[in-house]
């Protein structure tokens, strides 16, 4: 079973915590220990971010996690190559996020290929026209058993909330807002009314929080109304402030408490 599957299959709703960081940032080398440093102290899943020059659904910390990456030198042969070296220690899933113009140039079916083979479990495309994942990039994953996970957001329909529900599997990126990425202290009425919605739709797939979420209010508020929360920025953030993996997560931790 694809590990992010199994994952939810054994989750208790709510509980869940995936973290964010920018493969290469803030040092070249360092991606490893990320990850099984986050895994060792408790974290669900991982998104890996690949870093790109122009990521327009990122706030500036997320952008200028990635222009440090570049500037280190990651691209996307160096991080699978980082990942293949621990992938035999890695247990939880990883998902890779990333815009779509390194994909294609790396080629859609090199990249699942690399997929598999570097322990990756499935990818957030942002910027992936949902006809050209039906057509050109779900046919692909599917024979590596990779999920390909979709985006929604507070503008969504109905109607296109379904669609992705019925054509997608692993989770369901529920987007706390139709802003870029960036810590928020709080959500209003409307994001709550937003995950209300939701919530009454009964969808297929378990649905993860994300964008936003930096403090005890928020991180509530998503565990209360999905399978689990994401975090981006905020660890981004710490990370890079402390240079150490284990101090960046006992401050988040901290920080979530508040």
């Amino acid at each position: 079973m694809n590990k992010i599957n199994e994952l939810f299959t054994k989750s208790q709703e709510g509980k869940l915590l995936s973290l964010y960081f920018c493969a290469g940032s803030p040092t070249l080398e360092g991606t490893g220990d990320v990850i099984l440093t986050m895994q060792r102290r408790g974290i669900a899943m991982i998104e890996v971010g690949i870093p790109f020059s122009d990521p327009l659904a990122d706030g500036p910390v997320i952008q200028s996690a990635a222009t440090q990456a570049l500037k280190n030198g990651m691209n996307l042969r160096t991080l699978f190559a980082q990942l293949k070296a621990i992938k035999d220690e890695v247990q939880i899933p990883l998902v890779l996020m990333g815009y779509l113009n390194p994909i294609l140039h790396y080629g859609i079916e090199a990249f699942c290929q690399s997929c598999v083979e570097s322990g990756v479990s499935g990818m957030i495309i942002p910027d992936l026209p949902f006809k050209d994942y039906q057509d050109v990039v779900k046919p692909i994953a599917d024979r590596y058993d990779l999920r390909v996970i979709m985006l929604i957001t507070p503008e969504t329909s109905e109607a296109r909330i379904r669609f992705i529900d019925d054509n997608t599997d692993g989770f369901i990126y529920m987007v706390s807002s139709a802003a870029i990425t960036g810590a928020q202290k709080s959500f209003d009425d409307a994001k709550q009314e937003y995950f209300r919605r939701i919530n009454q739709m009964n969808l297929r797939n378990p649905r993860m929080i994300g964008f936003g979420i930096s403090n005890r209010q928020t991180l509530e508020a998503a565990q209360q109304n999905a399978a689990g929360a994401i975090i981006g920025s905020k660890f981004v953030t710490l990370l890079n402030e402390s240079k150490n993996t284990d101090e960046a997560l006992d401050r988040l931790f901290e920080a979530l408490k508040r």
